[in-house]
């Protein structure tokens, strides 16, 4: 599978699952808070500690394929050839950086559907 499969299936997994793991997780919170139930912290805090892992995970991915795109670009351009698109590196960078949210929020919406049963 090509990296704008990739890109493409991260970007509709994010717009599919995304809306599902909100609604499960207020769901949660808010049958805690109408039952007078102690809200269970774990989970609130997955919610936050999963947003900044994933966002390290991209930034050093983006940065990683931004570097080789540019090593690569440079080395074409001082061995007298054209370098490779800048849209390819572009969509590269961009499936690097989503990547780790949407497999986190797959994961979490395959978790939270689990957790119904």
């Amino acid at each position: 599978m090509g990296r704008k499969n990739t890109l493409a299936r991260d970007f509709a997994s994010l717009w599919f699952h995304a809306p599902l793991v909100i609604a499960a997780r207020s769901q949660a919170m808010a049958t805690a808070y109408l039952t007078g139930q102690s809200q269970d912290d774990t989970e609130i805090n997955k919610m936050f500690s999963e947003k900044a892992a994933a966002t390290a995970e991209g930034t050093q991915a983006f940065n990683k394929v931004m570097i080789e795109g540019t090593v690569a670009a440079m080395t074409a351009i001082a061995c007298g050839r054209t370098p490779v698109s800048a849209a390819i590196t572009g969509e590269k960078a961009a499936g690097a950086f989503i990547g780790p949210y949407a497999k986190r929020v797959r994961s979490n919406s395959d978790r939270l559907a689990s957790n119904k049963g």
